[in-house]
């Protein structure tokens, strides 16, 4: 915004109307962008929106498109859970990591994940927001997106829904709670 402003001071000897008045549209934009940003943050309770074309756009070559293999047969909960961290992982290499967790992490949110009956993701709720780093919440839940379906989970028992920690480090790389011994 300092810059645009700068720009303005300079060019205020030659410039038309129309052209100040751009500048300062985009002036207001800018401003109204930045404040909304900094008040903004994922909330306990908040949805997850689905990724549009900007949002996969701004992750480019770190979130890699990787086939996978058809998920396994699970018969409970605790393997529903493992094999979608294993495919979290395996689905999202530029964004992860399996070695041992920083002592200080950048974030760590909290997410609840609900599934519909063939393990397809129906519906992603932030049950814990990260203090700092709100944008983790958005990659850790297209990360979960990217590596759905996670089985079929029909048989098991109702609500169809579990809840996975992800650990960030400071380049924004997470690991499932679930795969950290």
């Amino acid at each position: 915004m300092r810059f645009i402003e700068r720009r303005v001071r300079q060019r205020s000897g030659s410039m038309t109307l129309g052209g100040a008045a751009t500048i300062v549209l985009a002036t207001a934009l800018v401003a109204g962008c930045a404040s909304r940003s900094a008040s903004s943050g994922p909330r306990a309770g908040d949805a997850v929106p689905a990724p549009d074309a900007s949002t996969a756009a701004a992750e480019g070559s770190r979130a890699q498109a990787v086939a996978l293999a058809p998920p396994q047969r699970v018969r409970n909960w605790s393997e529903v859970r493992l094999q979608a961290a294993q495919r979290m992982v395996a689905a999202n290499p530029g964004i992860t990591y399996t070695g041992v967790v920083p002592d200080t992490l950048l974030a760590i949110p909290v997410l609840e994940i609900e599934l519909n009956a063939d393990g397809s993701v129906r519906r992603i709720e932030v049950l814990r927001p990260p203090r700092q780093a709100g944008d983790t919440v958005q990659i850790a839940a297209d990360a979960v997106r990217r590596a759905a379906p996670f089985g079929d989970v029909s048989r098991l028992p109702r609500p169809w829904k579990f809840v996975e920690t992800f650990l960030f480090d400071d380049q924004r790389r997470f690991k499932p709670r679930t795969l950290d011994p």
